[in-house]
């Protein structure tokens, strides 16, 4: 395989047309000739994309590689796939299949999927990526469907349609079709069962699974029918679909350049609560929702991971263990970058997540949760600022000696006095003050001790989920005359209270806090690895799709460089700056 070839000829696609999204479709391959079908590339130009022929071929970094440079994929139709990459044996109804596409199919699905990349797949297409992402295939409708009474491999023309499918209703096919539209067919596989994470959106009367779309907001859509072929009779039919292919792919290509020129930072993560059972940050396999494959794909450069503390006893001897968890968490983390130091390196200041940036590396803070880490020795604020902590939430769930917890028991009335020794020596050294957990009356007694702005670096709005744990709108007003920030997170039961939350509720919160505060004063703590990750965005590799919701939302690129860490690495600069360590 000439790769210096492909390459040469992507980057002249990119050059020739910078502006509009390039369309990787997938050949077909018959007897060592890769061949696609005129309609696909027709389909494509006429939506307003630049096609550009995928070739089959496997090696992992290759695809990676390929997948970065596009930004929309087309699965295109083809023969039967090979049921034992399925890990199911073929019946005698099975047709040709060609293993080394299946093979490439099968994975590039996937790491597509996995990059947000906008999909889709169309008669064999709609099968691939349903059975990439774990869907079930009927390797022959005839024997292993009931039922079947429709010819779904029409003789005519098939440049026409054939029969009806019913379109559900709310779907991406609704609203550009209906409730009913006619199809052309050409097949004898379909898909069994939806896949998770996609739901199925059109059937023919006999129950064959016709469209299938994204249950997470994503920009997934496999038709069974061949679309591309209407455009052979000057048709513009079902044009509408490969429109909605290059609107997703433009906006995906909107989103992943203002990635490569802002700085996008997480402010709460709790990964290090996994290092123990020997997780592995740099693995694609890894099971955490924040590891080095993740940030990459979501486009992620920094994330303040902490040392979590769950709230214990507070004599003597737990006390001083607190500390030493702390102190060994923090060691973990140190010795996670460590392992991966090519890739990812520890940042102390704003100026060191711009070049991290700029040597093309991703970025970890640190921060602890839970004032309970410094135990009773007001020494120990110094000694984790020293090791670099940037912040650090005075409490957790459970009151503590330094101030009232949203969970607790108002043990001190809010920050004791011992707490009010805290915040100024946090302030002396250039922590920040994170009151993400805090009651409301240790909240406002901490705005008024603090002589530097205050942190939320994970709280989202009570006017909108009734959770002690979010923020009135009167702190919030509070807060941002303060000059602090608050950061919304992904944490479902701070974001809706019965149903399940998604990212369209993350969104909501997001609004309702700008329109509270100001554009200056928010921004995102997913609260990843520690419950964290909701529909749309449920890890580090999704976090790409909340810029595209952005963008919807009309927000500007300077206000989402704010909400994507502006605001709060400001504040981390004025605070560093007014230390005196």
């Amino acid at each position: 395989m000439n790769w210096q070839g492909i390459y040469e000829s992507l980057n002249s696609t990119f050059s020739t047309k910078e502006t509009l999204p390039v369309i990787g479709i997938t050949g077909n391959y018959n007897q060592e000739t890769c061949t696609l079908a005129e309609g696909y590339y027709q389909s494509v130009l006429k939506a307003g994309g630049i096609p550009f022929i995928i070739p089959p071929f496997y090696e992992t970094d290759h695809l990676g590689e390929l997948l970065d440079r596009l930004d929309g994929i087309i699965f295109s139709g083809g023969g039967d796939i090979n049921p034992l990459l399925l890990g199911e044996e073929p019946i005698k109804e099975l047709h040709s299949i060609t293993p080394e596409r299946d093979q490439q199919e099968l994975l590039l699905a996937r790491l597509a999927y996995d990059r947000q990349i906008p999909m889709l797949g169309i008669c064999k297409g709609i099968q691939v990526i349903n059975a990439a992402l774990g869907g079930t295939l009927y390797q022959d409708i005839h024997t292993q469907m009931e039922g079947i009474r429709i010819k779904h491999s029409q003789d005519q023309d098939r440049r026409y349609p054939s029969h009806q499918v019913i379109i559900s209703k709310g779907s991406i096919l609704e609203k550009l079709f209906g409730t009913e539209l006619a199809v052309n067919s050409f097949h004898h596989q379909a898909c069994k069962s939806a896949a998770p994470g996609l739901k199925v959106t059109a059937m023919s009367s006999d129950g064959v699974i016709e469209a299938i779309e994204s249950d997470e907001f994503k920009s997934i859509m496999g038709v069974q029918w061949h679309p591309e072929t209407y455009i052979l009779r000057n048709s513009k039919e079902m044009l509408p679909i490969f429109e909605w292919l290059i609107s997703e792919s433009a906006e995906f290509k909107q989103a992943k350049k203002l990635h490569s020129k802002i700085l996008t930072l997480d402010s709460h993560c709790d990964t290090p609560m996994f290092f123990p059972q020997g997780i592995n940050f740099a693995s694609r396999d890894s099971k955490i929702l924040v590891d080095l494959h993740k940030m990459t794909e979501g486009h992620l450069d920094a994330s303040i991971m902490v040392a979590y503390l769950e709230q214990k006893e507070r004599d003597e001897a737990s006390l001083e263990n607190a500390t030493a968890k702390a102190n060994q968490i923090l060691t973990q983390i140190e010795e996670m970058v460590a392992k991966n130091c090519t890739a990812v390196d520890i940042a102390y200041t704003p100026d060191d997540l711009w070049q991290l940036k700029k040597d093309g590396k991703r970025a970890i803070m640190l921060g602890i949760e839970n004032g309970y880490a410094i135990g009773k020795d007001i020494r120990n604020v110094e000694a984790f600022r020293k090791r670099g902590v940037v912040y650090m939430t005075l409490c957790h769930n459970g009151d503590n000696d330094i101030c009232d917890s949203a969970r607790g028991n108002h043990e001190h009335g809010g920050v004791s006095k011992f707490g009010k020794q805290v915040i100024e020596e946090m302030n002396r050294v250039g922590m920040m003050v994170d009151l993400s957990h805090a009651g409301e009356e240790s909240f406002y007694d901490a705005l008024q001790i603090s002589k530097t702005p205050i942190v939320c670096s994970h709280s989202s709005a009570r006017a909108l989920c009734d959770h002690p744990r979010n923020l009135t709108d009167e702190q919030m007003r509070a807060l941002a005359k303060a000059g602090g920030v608050a950061q919304v997170t992904l944490y479902h039961g701070f974001l809706k209270k019965q149903t399940e939350a998604t990212i369209l509720d993350a969104i909501e919160h997001l609004n309702h806090m700008v329109n509270i505060m100001g554009i200056e004063h928010v921004g995102i703590g997913t609260d990843f690895d520690g419950d964290g990750g909701i529909r749309g965005c449920a890890s580090a590799s999704e976090l790409i799709n909340f810029t595209r919701h952005l963008l919807r939302e009309r927000y500007t690129e300077e206000q989402i460089q704010m909400i994507w860490g502006g605001n709060f690495l400001r504040i981390m600069q004025q605070v560093q700056t007014f230390s005196k360590l």
